[in-house]
């Protein structure tokens, strides 16, 4: 039967989560909640799964000093946690204003969630990015002369770092805020032309949507291929002799899921015409000789 509407956001997290970031039961998981509306649709989207998917959550609030208005924002993200029975803390720093503060924001919230993660024990931290997010930071990293490797942003996972809604769009995170009425803070600084990212967001990324509607997931997949690897957190898929089976992120995925459904019939097309099946006995992936060309 054919899908007849998008994948929910709990849907989409669900399966990062499981299949990408690799979350294990009895996993502790530390957000990094701003208070923001992506933060807090992850918020709630965790403390759903959570219960579900058997990981233990709890959430940390950094206030960069730069807002009076920060502390109520986090203050109601608190109450939020207290409803939902998710353990919250915050740290308050002190950074001055002046050049390059959105990338000494950044290292300096990094830096304290990392020693929040190691005092609450947590395993993994998990950020709010979405596909949004990697569409915006790819484009940044070309403009300032990235290469390859540079390009790879924001995976599903790296290191402690999860990124459960990196498969999901900001119009997924929206839809799910106005199904759940979830409250959320407006940052004025996401509006402010004056940084890099606020201009990519609201200026070049809709110029090139008007050239190609699809450019966020061409750029989000662009992350996904330069990735080490290949792509996200996944078992090497071997052969009968053992040799390494050339897939990328979407076909590991692919043959991943199926092994997890215990599905008979997946197949991936490879380059040289070959063919990936699973084999119907073991479930193991096989890789097939290639087709025979059509005259």
């Amino acid at each position: 039967m054919t899908r007849s509407h998008p994948p929910t956001l709990l849907t989409l997290a669900s399966r990062t989560l499981r299949e990408e970031c690799q979350v294990r039961r009895g996993t502790r998981v530390l957000l990094a909640l701003s208070g923001g509306g992506d933060s807090m649709a992850l918020l709630h989207v965790l403390a759903v799964l959570g219960k579900k998917q058997g990981f233990f959550l709890s959430a940390h609030g950094v206030d960069h000093g730069l807002r009076a208005e920060a502390t109520a924002e986090l203050d109601r993200a608190a109450a939020r946690c207290g409803e939902l029975g998710v353990a919250f803390s915050r740290t308050v720093l002190a950074l001055e204003s002046g050049g390059n503060l959105q990338a000494r924001a950044r290292e300096a919230r990094r830096a304290t969630l990392c020693e929040a993660a190691e005092a609450t024990g947590s395993e993994l931290i998990a950020t709010a990015h979405h596909a949004d997010d990697r569409a915006e930071t790819v484009l940044i990293r070309l403009l300032r002369g990235a290469g390859p490797r540079g390009l790879a942003v924001l995976p599903p996972r790296s290191g402690i770092w999860i990124r459960p809604l990196c498969r999901a769009r900001k119009s997924d995170v929206r839809l799910h805020l106005e199904r759940h009425a979830l409250a959320f803070a407006e940052d004025p600084s996401n509006a402010n032309r004056r940084f890099l990212r606020t201009r990519v967001r609201f200026e070049l990324i809709p110029l090139l949507e008007q050239l190609s509607p699809q450019i966020a997931g061409h750029l989000c997949a662009l992350a996904d291929a330069l990735e080490p690897n290949g792509g996200a957190a996944h078992e090497t898929f071997r052969d009968e002799r053992g040799v390494a089976l050339p897939l990328n992120r979407a076909q590991r995925v692919l043959v991943g899921r199926a092994l997890a459904l215990g599905q008979r019939s997946a197949r991936v097309s490879l380059a040289g015409g070959r063919e990936l099946k699973l084999d119907p006995v073991t479930l193991r992936p096989l890789l097939a000789a290639p087709r025979p060309r059509k005259r």
